[in-house]
């Protein structure tokens, strides 16, 4: 049958885009409810402390004010957030909803102001006053891995869980081998940065609890919130409207997700919850804070033999419902590409009085990234060896795939993975040509205009399809066109376009003629969001499934009609036909629906490498990035155009998480960034040079569409890059950074320091 669509692999626009840019987006802040009430958390000041009583008399006093909750009024015990992967060593520190008797870090909510305006909410919320009894603060990982102080009453430590990636016999290696280096580094505290706040609306009605506001896993949040309300699944339902971006953070299970729906069923009415900014950054998962020991293992000519050594998570007070992937990611793929036989990494996630910690993009890889690259390039000058030599005499080879990465234990439910398919040398030897490396090389530790110049590489691996599945629903409507109901949620990621895409192709119809429904628990039995690079894999083939099984029906329905077998009938053009030209049009086959699911266990892998030149004025520690390409190989592309936005917006987020972007906090816990006049993120104009270049050389066989996730490549190798290239540059210096946020204090520091020696 002659194709009709050629829709994947097309730079469509995003259809999304016409309503976002004609102000006809819809968020939570935009519903309006009958009798709502709103809500404000009162949260503590305190990072460490022993709630002994909450004064809320002048509160409840306030005009508009319609009650308070504590922890009382919630019940006890008190509910705590589940995991997503539970694991018996991390059940004692999940979070309870409301502060019981400690606190434990600032921001944590102790109780909520329900009012009939925001702001007489805010007003209520701040004449709360909690009597908090202060108690030594545990202010970083290793003050809390002396465990002086432990935070979680009937524990032995403050180690919520240890992943250890083990591979061949490590400490032989290091015995034998001809070279050795031990480095120190780390990765800052950060968070995901969404262009607006959290928002929640809970309904309550005849026995039915409706949340608006879902975003990432309004699935598993329904799981989660019924299970905590003692409710069938059935009589949850997450709604789900537009979010400008969720970077890992958004969507979790937080406890004004179970706050606000409790408020709502106690008394009956609307409530409405918006966070505001301050608030956010004190509330929403942190992420990164990552610290290593690590030792590297070669051979004199720069093959790597091994790596063994500690890494070290700052989880913050509690486990979130996903807090542990960045630490187990950070185990199983410091190694990144390259092939690395002897292997012995524990990563150990440590509480402490901080804002608990989630996933950020990039979970884990970033900072292993960071870590492996430095260590590489720190190799190849001790050694005498070509950066690009070493990097390419190490990578995995096309004729090794798959290539089994090492096992982590515990596996936390994730179970054991292999790069799936790709030819690393060829997005490293593209990504050296395009960037014209051998030509900005020449400049590196030269100094132009007053500036030290440099280059740096990084190479990387994206994980992708987290499973276990992903469910679909396509439905003829009366008019012929196709609803598309799909299990992913739309975080910013242009799924509605990309769907649309694959549906139209599959069911052999004009894009116009596809409406892509997404997200909410209405429109599927089950579903599983959009997290781990997982919604065009898993998405995408759940509804080639699901296609494939409603043009069987059609077929049949057809058939029956014009009196045919349906194995005869063809579709095309939005009609089945029959082989003597007889017709049926999609709309005299309305209401035909099918359901269809994707299994998958297996990861996909993208992988690329990225090349970063930087000009360092030594009088301001400034650091200006000249230009910044990266390189991938994403399996098959669905739309370039989406898939271009999306590494490009990555490079920019990762190029905020290597110069400004920090969240700090003094020896007492106390929270010092509450502004984004205190926590600097990319503008515009920051980093002009940054370009990307997708290949599809190597689909994926692990899944029919060959996909591979894609929404993490361009932040992943950024560290690594970035200050492999500040390194060259100040190469007379002898400086070697090993720290994150690259600033110009820390970068002015360091020439101040190296000139002493």
């Amino acid at each position: 049958m002659r194709k009709l669509n050629t829709l994947i692999g097309s730079p469509v626009e995003r259809v999304e885009d016409l309503r976002f840019l004609r102000g006809r987006g819809q968020y939570v802040d935009d519903l309006s409810r009958s009798g709502t009430l709103h809500a404000a958390m009162v949260r503590s000041a305190v990072a460490h402390g022993r709630l002994r009583a909450i004064d809320a008399g002048a509160a409840r006093a306030m005009p508009g004010v319609h009650a308070i909750i504590t922890a009382q009024d919630v019940g006890r015990p008190v509910p705590t957030i589940p995991f997503r992967r539970p694991n018996p060593t991390i059940v004692p520190y999940a979070q309870p909803v409301l502060a019981d008797g400690i606190v434990r870090y600032v921001g944590e909510p102790v109780a909520v102001v329900l009012a009939d305006s925001a702001e007489r909410a805010e007003d209520a919320a701040l004449a709360v006053a909690p009597d908090i009894e202060h108690l030594p603060a545990v202010a970083n990982w290793a003050t809390s891995a002396r465990g002086e102080v432990l935070l979680i009453p009937g524990t032995t430590s403050n180690c919520a869980a240890v992943f250890t990636a083990n591979a061949g016999d490590a400490d032989a290696t290091f015995r034998r081998a001809a070279y050795t280096r031990r480095e120190q580094f780390r990765v800052q505290r950060m968070t995901a940065m969404t262009m607006e706040t959290r928002g929640l609306l809970a309904e309550w009605n005849a026995g039915r609890l409706s949340v608006s506001g879902a975003a990432k896993l309004p699935f598993f949040n329904r799981r989660a919130m019924a299970a905590m309300m003692n409710l069938p699944e059935q009589a949850v339902d997450y709604v789900e409207y537009d979010v400008g971006g969720g970077f890992g953070a958004r969507g979790e299970f937080y406890p004004e997700d179970f706050l606000v729906a409790f408020a709502a069923r106690t008394y009956g009415r609307p409530v409405k919850w918006i966070e505001d900014r301050r608030e956010h950054f004190m509330a929403i998962a942190h992420s990164r804070e990552t610290e290593c020991d690590l030792e590297i293992a070669c051979d004199k000519d720069g093959a790597v033999l091994g790596l063994r050594g500690d890494i070290w998570v700052d989880i913050g007070a509690y486990v979130r419902p996903n807090g542990m992937t960045p630490v187990r990611n950070v185990a199983q793929f410091t190694t990144g590409p390259y092939r690395v036989p002897n292997l012995q990494l524990s990563a150990h996630a440590l509480v402490t009085n901080k804002t608990p910690s989630g996933t950020y993009r990039g979970p884990g890889r970033f900072e292993g990234c960071f870590f492996m690259e430095r260590l590489i390039d720190m190799a190849a000058k001790d050694l005498g060896v070509d950066r690009l030599e070493i990097r390419r005499r190490n990578l995995i080879a096309l004729s090794e795939m798959p290539y089994p990465l090492a096992p982590v234990r515990p596996n936390d439910g994730f179970g054991d993975t292999a790069c799936d398919s790709g030819d690393y040398a060829q997005t490293f030897d593209r990504c050296i040509a395009d960037a014209g490396w051998q030509d900005k090389a020449a400049l590196s530790g030269k100094v132009i205009a007053g500036r030290y110049h440099g280059v740096g590489i990084a190479c990387f691996i994206e994980g992708g399809a987290s499973g276990p599945r992903e469910n679909a629903r396509i439905a003829i409507e009366r008019d012929g066109s196709f609803s598309v109901y799909v299990g992913s949620s739309a975080v910013g990621q242009g799924v509605e376009t990309i769907m649309a895409q694959i549906a139209a192709d599959a069911l052999e119809v004009p894009l116009e003629q596809v409406t892509v429904y997404h997200g909410s628990t209405t429109y599927l039995s089950e579903g599983y969001g959009s997290y781990g690079s997982r919604a065009t894999v898993m998405g995408g083939n759940a509804i080639v499934q699901t296609a494939q099984a409603l043009i069987e029906k059609i077929r049949a329905a057809a058939g029956e009609r014009l009196s045919v077998a349906a194995d005869t009938v063809t579709i095309s053009e939005g009609r089945a036909c029959a082989p003597d030209g007889r017709c049926v049009a999609m709309a005299e086959l309305a209401g035909l629906a099918a359901d269809g699911k994707f299994d998958n266990a297996k990861a996909t892998y993208t992988y690329g490498t990225a090349i970063a030149h930087v000009a360092v004025d030594p009088d301001t520690g400034g650091v200006a990035v000249l230009d910044y390409l990266v390189v991938d190989d994403v399996g098959r592309i669905i739309n370039p155009e989406t898939l271009h936005g999306q590494v490009i917006g990555a490079a920019v987020q990762g190029l905020g998480s290597v110069f400004t972007e920090e969240i700090v906090y003094d020896d007492q816990g106390q929270l010092l960034v509450a502004s984004l006049a205190d926590y600097l993120v990319p503008v515009a104009t920051d980093y002009p040079c940054v370009r990307a270049v997708s290949l599809e050389e190597h689909p994926s066989p692990n899944n029919p569409l060959g996909a591979k996730g894609a929404g993490e490549g361009g932040i992943i190798p950024l560290g690594g890059a970035v200050t492999n290239a500040v390194a060259a540059a100040l190469a007379s210096f002898g400086v070697e950074p090993r720290v994150l946020p690259l600033t110009p204090a820390r970068i002015w520091q360091m020439i101040q320091d190296a000139k002493k020696q």
